[in-house]
């Protein structure tokens, strides 16, 4: 079914493709677009109630292979089925642990997990974010928030 923002984001797709639609094919992949864009905005709509995957992404991350780390929760928790919104984020200041992964499930505080690669983000998804058990690599809470 189509309503008015699946209408206003096919203008937005249709402008940025210089050629036109020729195929029953090509309509249906605008769509597939049209559809995640629209997913992703109402994912952002209401975070609280997905799983939130943060990945630091400074320079010390980037260095130690934060971005297919990044790559790895995105395609398997899509895959798995699993609600989720991943994103990145700068500096967490646990250069000693990168790649650093914050992810906060529904209700809970966030969990700060370091030393993480694709097999690990793979037990932190199975382990962590479907069952709720503890995996090795939380880096313990080192401050408190100040309240005002």
């Amino acid at each position: 079914m189509i309503d008015d923002r699946m209408i206003i984001f096919y203008i937005q797709i249709r402008m940025e493709h210089t050629t036109g639609i020729k195929t029953l094919a090509d309509l249906k992949r605008i769509q597939e677009e049209v559809s995640k864009r629209i997913g992703l905005r109402d994912k952002a709509e209401n975070p609280e109630s997905l799983v939130q995957v943060k990945v630091a992404m400074a320079t010390c991350g980037i260095a130690s292979g934060a971005k297919e780390v990044m790559e790895f929760f995105a395609l398997e928790l899509d895959k798995r089925g699993i609600d989720a919104v991943v994103t990145q984020t700068g500096c967490m200041g646990y250069c000693f642990a990168e790649p650093t992964v914050e992810i906060t499930l529904p209700g809970r505080e966030p969990m700060v997990f370091g030393y993480v690669n694709p097999k690990k983000a793979d037990e932190i998804i199975e382990r962590y974010i479907k069952n709720g058990e503890l995996v090795d690599g939380i880096i313990p809470q080192n401050y408190n928030t100040i309240e005002s």
